[in-house]
């Protein structure tokens, strides 16, 4: 049985970036599937097909047609039906299902995943973490992309790190970049831990 986790976050986020990253890292040791969603294109399935090593039947991309939020939380069917296939046809390890780019009060229904993450980064402005919203407080896991990026975009990272603690209060927070292999770890074992 595979375990599903969910990727929310906002457009331009990391979330495919991320997808790519963690699915290099985990391929040799496990079976992998993912479920993308855009609203009108097959955008980010196509990108990850063009970029991972796995038959392409293990990437399947969902067009909502509408608000991304619906197809993870309010009406999933179309996401279901695309983990069932991925299910049916690979029997993965894991399957990471990403949300069309939203807003801060994206959440996923559990009974389309196990667990999700929701993904900020610093780009988006200082104030993100204290501007809340359900997906930032609620997530099993909120992960901060693209730190590297804070001396370009007048954020303190020292703030911004007591902002998450602030109103994470006890949940657990991951900060990435892609110039430090060693964050990318540390979300893998939060992976793996989940296994």
């Amino acid at each position: 049985m595979s375990i599903k986790i969910g990727i929310a976050g906002p457009v331009g986020s990391g979330k495919t970036s991320i997808i790519e990253k963690l699915t290099n890292m985990l391929k040799e040791e496990y079976t992998l599937g993912i479920v993308t969603n855009d609203i009108y294109t097959t955008e980010d399935a196509n990108y990850l097909k063009s970029k991972l090593n796995l038959n392409e039947k293990q990437i399947i991309g969902v067009e909502t047609g509408g608000c991304p939020h619906t197809a993870i939380r309010d009406d999933i069917s179309m996401n279901q039906k695309a983990v069932e296939e991925i299910e049916k046809e690979f029997n993965p390890d894991i399957i990471f299902v990403e949300s069309g780019g939203d807003n801060l009060s994206a959440t996923f229904s559990y009974e389309l995943i196990d667990y999700y993450f929701y993904v900020i980064d610093v780009a988006q402005g200082a104030d993100i973490p204290r501007k809340k919203g359900a997906g930032l407080l609620f997530s099993d896991l909120l992960v901060i992309n693209k730190i590297d990026l804070c001396p370009y975009v007048n954020v303190d990272l020292e703030s911004f790190k007591e902002d998450v603690k602030n109103n994470r209060k006890n949940k657990p927070s991951i900060f990435l970049t892609n110039k430090d292999e060693e964050s990318f770890k540390k979300l893998k074992e939060w992976i793996l831990a989940l296994l």
